[in-house]
């Protein structure tokens, strides 16, 4: 059996993309166990990296060794209780994530459906903070499914401004 050489291509759609050459070189080393000394001394450079990245030098900056679904996860699971209020928008796969999510946590889930490939409509979530307190706000910044990007910016704003707690999942645009 010949081993498989898959041809060289520019990926740029919402994804499967091209991996950088030193992400690939990495790829190449050793594996290294979550248990193992070396690891942990690397999941304090995250950290402190992360705690730079969020201009949060005095809160603790946690990364997850996990799929994003893992964090999304934990996040929903961990602030939300049965009976609570979550306004959860929705405009591709991931989206829906966080309503199948925050529904097995026992939130009284609000869904906000955008067309998939359109950004969240900030006036939507609005509306729906606005009918109600919501404990989250929760959404995708950079919805993978599509490729499109929502206003981040505006609808953390919003969630503020009602008192809600905002749960962003933003693994495809963080960095």
């Amino acid at each position: 059996m010949q081993s498989f050489q898959p041809p060289r291509r520019i990926l740029m759609g919402p994804g499967p993309s091209d991996v950088s050459p030193r992400v690939l070189s990495a790829l190449a080393r050793p594996t290294v166990g979550h248990l193992d000394p070396a690891f942990q001394d690397l999941m304090e450079e995250i950290k402190a990296a992360l705690a730079r990245l969020f201009n949060a030098p005095d809160h603790a900056c946690v990364p997850l060794p996990a799929p994003g679904t893992a964090g999304m996860e934990g996040a929903l699971m961990n602030l939300l209780e049965p009976g609570d209020r979550a306004v959860i928008a929705v405009n591709g796969v991931f989206g829906g994530r966080m309503v199948d999510m925050a529904g097995r946590a026992g939130a009284e889930v609000v869904r906000v459906d955008a067309p998939w490939g359109e950004p969240v409509d900030v006036a939507a979530v609005e509306a729906a903070l606005a009918s109600g307190p919501a404990k989250v706000l929760a959404f995708v910044h950079a919805e993978t499914s599509t490729g499109v990007r929502s206003d981040a910016a505006a609808l953390c704003a919003l969630a503020r401004r009602h008192g809600a707690l905002s749960i962003v999942d933003c693994v495809t645009s963080l960095g």
